[in-house]
């Protein structure tokens, strides 16, 4: 996705940027304005908000739409996939290389110009699966499709 047009790199921009980065945790808003509070104290939370959706929007860092009702941010704009808690809501790096068969598949079947794609897993991370043994992830993922 190209940057909007009118997209200027400002100071606080390139602040959230670089505390993203340094986060590998898929932070939410709230999370990453901890972190940028630290170096400009006068931020507020709004600011931090509008400017993460601002990038997302210009492609300079990702937004995840994943479990739970809270967005989380990706500073990593390489291909991967991501695995979220439906429990807890934490999300993980899924370390595997990106299906581009899958494209081609859609691309068989669609008029459309598939230009990529986006894929999420869902389960239960090793904590919540351990909190919960008697808990069937597969019942809570309605829907969903598996083996």
């Amino acid at each position: 996705m190209p940057m909007r047009k009118g997209f200027r790199m400002t100071r606080q921009r390139q602040i959230i940027i670089e505390e993203l980065r340094k986060m590998h945790s898929h932070p939410t808003a709230d999370e990453v304005y901890d972190r940028v509070r630290k170096r400009l104290p006068r931020v507020s939370l709004g600011t931090v908000y509008r400017n993460l959706e601002t990038l997302s929007q210009s492609a300079v860092i990702q937004k995840l739409e994943l479990a739970g009702p809270r967005r989380r941010f990706d500073g990593s704009l390489s291909d991967h996939y991501h695995v979220a808690c439906v429990n807890c809501g934490k999300v993980e790096d899924v370390c595997v290389e990106p299906s581009r068969a899958l494209e081609d598949s859609a691309r068989l079947v669609s008029s459309y110009e598939i230009l990529g794609h986006s894929v999420k897993f869902l389960g239960m991370c090793p904590i919540c699966s351990k909190q919960h043994p008697n808990l069937n992830s597969r019942t809570q993922l309605s829907g969903s499709t598996g083996p």
